[in-house]
């Protein structure tokens, strides 16, 4: 049962939740563009950083269920504001960061920050909008998190070459205070508890070790070798962690996941696509790792080459909103995949002579942009809207742990494949090879979303106490 109050999401709010997802993508996608500054300026070694790069999307990937679950029972504001202070905490870190050192701790405070913000804003929104207000609202959400990552990419850039790579926290700062101003007369959104507050503390504690085990060989693999003994090793614990966790989660009636969301096939298909189409990000390594090596692109070249994609994104996605409030979710999420996987197909065609393949890879990303934008508050209000009012945190958190998982593996495999391929020194079918990999996964998003998804998805439905559907009562929250 939600706490009950008058209040109705203002623009205001709305405002504050976007700049605190920003918070996030300023310290999550421009540290990966400000890596030789980093290295330089702290004198640490290239693997050093690389280990604090990740640590932020490992520890994202530990807390976000847990802390969307949490945050359901104990207030979804109190939650945002927990995660906004880390955000602050993390970035002074890294402001101050002489060495390793703080640059290590700052990088996991910032993880845990991240973990926090997007279930909890997720929540918040459903909380205080409905209908096509809730949908408007999830479109700047969707602007913040999806166009926030090409937004931060491009901005980090720039301020870390005229201003100094620290900067960038300074900014994230910044932002993070004004989200906390701009929601401070938002009510508390939380489920009505009887007794006291209960967590499951074993089932974060297998979850923890399967994910740090997942997420060590999805990075550091290659570099372990993939046959090596580590990752055999690895690869079993997080396989054997994962039957473990399913086996133990599933009687619990106080657990970490509630795998009975998935019973709700709308929300079941929105999630397992989204996993797929994050998984397509691997595209974005393989193309531009290609036209650099295979091409003589520079990194600048290279990344103007992704400008379309950042432009038509940030555009589009208001336009699938629309498209949502016209026909539903199922046409703007099927087309937007389509387009998306044709998108990446065009950067497959690297037997296209010089320019002619300079323009397949460019139109390949602004189909991208295009198909991406379409889908993702389609996408992202059908699992809002299916996910029952005492679960919509942790309902976000695993919605949005199927992105950072998905794009960590869409990732590492078709790095994988290039490198694999490219090692026969054919680098033209590395490059081929490795982007036929993510048309698969945006074949697989597809036909999840045809065969889960109903041609009325858009319409708010719940499951109640005996896992079973009803429509809601209009109510406020």
């Amino acid at each position: 049962m939600e706490t009950s109050t008058t209040y109705i999401g203002t623009n205001k709010l709305i405002t504050g939740i976007v700049f605190g997802v920003i918070t996030f993508w300023l310290f999550a996608q421009a540290m990966v563009n400000v890596v030789p500054a980093v290295q330089s300026d702290l004198g640490i070694t290239y693997g050093t950083l690389n280990i604090a790069i990740s640590l932020t999307a490992l520890f994202s990937g530990l807390f976000i269920v847990a802390a969307g679950g949490i945050a359901d029972k104990i207030g979804r504001k109190k939650i945002t504001y927990v995660g906004l202070v880390l955000s602050v905490i993390g970035s002074l870190c890294l402001v101050f960061a002489q060495g390793a050192t703080l640059l290590i701790i700052g990088r996991v405070i910032q993880g845990i920050s991240a973990a926090c913000i997007m279930p909890a804003t997720i929540a918040l929104m459903k909380a205080y909008f409905e209908g096509k207000e809730r949908q408007r609202a999830l479109s700047y959400w969707s602007i913040g998190s999806w166009g926030g990552s090409g937004v931060c990419s491009f901005a980090g850039g720039a301020i870390a070459t005229y201003l100094g790579w620290k900067w960038i926290f300074i900014f994230s700062i910044v932002f993070a205070l004004l989200a906390m101003w701009l929601i401070k007369d938002t009510p508390e959104s939380k489920v009505e508890g009887n007794g006291a507050f209960k967590f499951d503390y074993s089932g974060l504690a297998i979850f923890a070790v399967t994910m740090i085990a997942l997420n060590v060989v999805i990075t550091f693999g290659s570099d372990l070798g993939w046959t090596s003994p580590i990752t055999i090793i690895l690869a079993i614990v997080t396989i054997v962690g994962a039957i473990v966790f399913f086996r133990v989660e599933k009687g619990k009636k106080i657990a970490l996941i509630d795998f009975n969301l998935f019973k709700n096939k709308p929300y079941a298909g929105a999630t397992y696509s989204n996993f797929l189409l994050n998984a397509i990000a691997g595209t974005l390594v393989v193309a531009n790792t290609y036209v650099q090596i295979g091409r003589g692109f520079t990194a600048f070249q290279s990344g103007m080459l992704s400008i379309g994609y950042l432009i038509v994104v940030l555009a589009m996605i208001r336009v699938g909103e629309k498209i949502l409030q016209r026909v539903g979710a199922k046409a703007p999420m099927v087309w937007g995949t389509i387009i998306t996987t044709v998108g990446v197909g065009l950067m497959g065609l690297t037997f296209l002579p010089g320019f002619s393949y300079t323009i397949a890879v460019f139109v390949g990303f602004v189909l991208f942009g295009l198909g991406l934008g379409i889908y993702a508050t389609p996408s992202t209000d059908t699992s809002v809207s299916n996910s029952p009012s005492d679960k919509v945190g942790e309902a976000a958190g695993v919605y949005k742990m199927a992105s950072s998982l998905g794009s960590a593996i869409g990732v590492a495999i078709s790095a994988t494949v290039y490198s694999s391929v490219a090692a026969t020194g054919n680098i033209e079918m590395a490059a081929s090879v490795g982007i036929i990999v993510n048309v698969i996964f945006g074949i697989l998003s597809l036909i999840s979303i045809v065969i889960m998804v109903p041609n009325d998805a858009g319409k708010p439905i719940e499951v109640n106490t005996k896992n079973a559907f009803r429509m809601p009562k209009k109510a406020t929250n």
